[in-house]
C-alpha cells in the first residue's frame, strides 16, 4: 500500500505543477493568481495535505445510466482534476452517483488522483464492511481514503469496524458525518470520545451554529473537517439573485459568488476542505477559483455575513 499512496501523491503533485499551463485559460476574468499553488489544508492526524476544495456528488452524479448525462458529469470531474481538486465525497444513499463516479474515473485515468471518500449508509451495524465493498467496486478503486459513517446511522457497530479496518490498513482515514445542522449535542459526544480522523458537517456564511462548539472542538481534538452544504443547497444563490457583488470583496480574493461562499467557508481555521456539488464545467471552474489567491480576513468574514443577511 505504500507504494499506491507513494505514486498517487507523485501524480498530483505533478497535476499541481502542470495546472500553471492551463491556469490562465480555465481562471480568466478571476481574481485567483493563475501562476499560484492550490489552497490546501492539513489533516491533523498525519500531516498529509488535501486541497481545500472537493467536491460533493449528491444529486449531481444520480443520473442513472443516460450516457449523455454521464458524459457531462465526466467533463465536471475532468475540470476538476485539471484546476487541482483530488477529495470527492460519495455515498451509497447517493443512487447512482457511486457507479458515475466510477464509470468518470475510469473514462480519465485518474483512479491515482482522487482522494476518495464516500460513507457507510445502513441499519444493519454487522454490514460495514461489505457495503465498504460493494462502494469500493462500484468506484473502482483499490481502497477508500476515507469512510464515514453517513449521519450517524448505526455509529456504534460501524465505529468498531471502522477502527479495525483502519489498523488492517483496509481504509485510510475513518469519521462521521451530519448535515443540516442535526444532532449536534450527540456529535459533539462522539468527537470528544472516539479516534475520528475526520468529520463532515454543515457550515456555511449563514447556517453557523457549528462555530460555537463543534470547530473549536475539532481544533482541539485535531480532528479534519468537511464542510457539506457550503451553498446551503443552493439556497444562497437563490438569495442573492441578481444582487451585485460588494466592491470590497476583490480584497478578499473574491471574483465571484461562488468563490464568495466557498472562501468564506474555508478561511475558516478548524475547516480541512469544502465539497460543492455541480452538474456545470462553467460552474466547476468558478467553484475551483476558490482555491486559490488570498481568503478573507477576521474583519472581511463579518463584513460577508453582515451583508448576506441584509439581503
Amino acid at each position: 500500500m505504500a507504494n499506491y499512496v507513494s505514486r498517487r501523491r507523485f501524480l498530483v503533485s505533478s497535476g499541481v505543477l502542470g495546472l500553471a499551463l492551463t491556469a490562465p485559460r480555465l481562471f480568466a476574468g478571476s481574481t485567483a493568481n493563475p501562476s499560484s499553488l492550490p489552497i490546501t489544508r492539513r489533516i491533523p492526524g498525519t500531516g498529509e495535505a488535501i486541497p481545500a476544495i472537493g467536491m460533493g456528488t449528491w444529486i449531481t452524479f444520480n443520473v442513472g445510466g443516460d450516457a449523455k448525462l454521464i458524459e457531462q458529469r465526466t467533463e465536471v470531474l475532468r475540470t476538476f482534476f485539471e484546476l487541482g481538486g483530488t477529495v470527492v465525497d460519495g455515498s451509497p444513499m447517493y443512487g447512482s452517483a457511486s457507479d458515475v463516479v466510477g464509470e468518470a474515473l475510469e473514462a480519465l485515468d485518474a483512479h491515482n488522483k482522487v482522494f476518495a471518500a464516500t460513507k457507510i449508509w445502513t441499519g444493519d451495524e454487522s454490514e460495514t464492511r461489505e457495503q465498504a465493498e460493494q462502494s469500493r467496486r462500484r468506484w473502482g478503486v483499490e481502497r477508500f481514503d476515507l469512510l464515514q459513517i453517513h449521519n450517524l446511522l448505526g455509529w456504534q457497530g460501524h465505529l468498531e469496524t471502522l477502527k479495525a479496518m483502519k489498523a488492517n490498513g483496509e481504509v485510510r482515514y475513518i469519521g462521521i458525518t451530519t448535515s443540516h445542522g442535526r444532532r449536534h449535542r450527540e456529535f459533539e459526544q462522539i468527537m470528544e470520545s472516539e479516534p475520528l480522523d475526520f468529520v463532515q458537517l454543515t457550515y456555511n456564511v449563514l447556517d453557523r451554529d457549528v462555530e460555537d462548539r463543534l470547530l473549536p472542538l475539532a481544533r482541539e481534538r485535531g480532528v479534519a473537517v468537511i464542510v457539506n452544504r457550503p451553498f446551503q443547497g443552493g439556497s444562497l444563490f437563490r438569495r442573492i439573485q441578481s444582487e451585485p457583488l460588494p466592491g470590497w470583496v476583490g480584497e478578499a480574493g473574491v471574483a465571484n459568488w461562488a468563490e464568495f461562499f466557498l472562501k468564506y467557508v474555508i478561511s475558516h481555521p478548524a475547516v480541512t476542505c469544502a465539497i460543492p456539488a455541480t452538474t456545470k464545467v462553467e460552474h466547476m471552474k468558478e467553484n475551483m477559483g476558490a482555491l486559490y489567491g488570498v481568503l478573507p480576513n477576521p474583519e472581511q468574514r463579518q463584513r460577508m455575513t453582515d451583508y448576506v443577511r441584509s439581503l
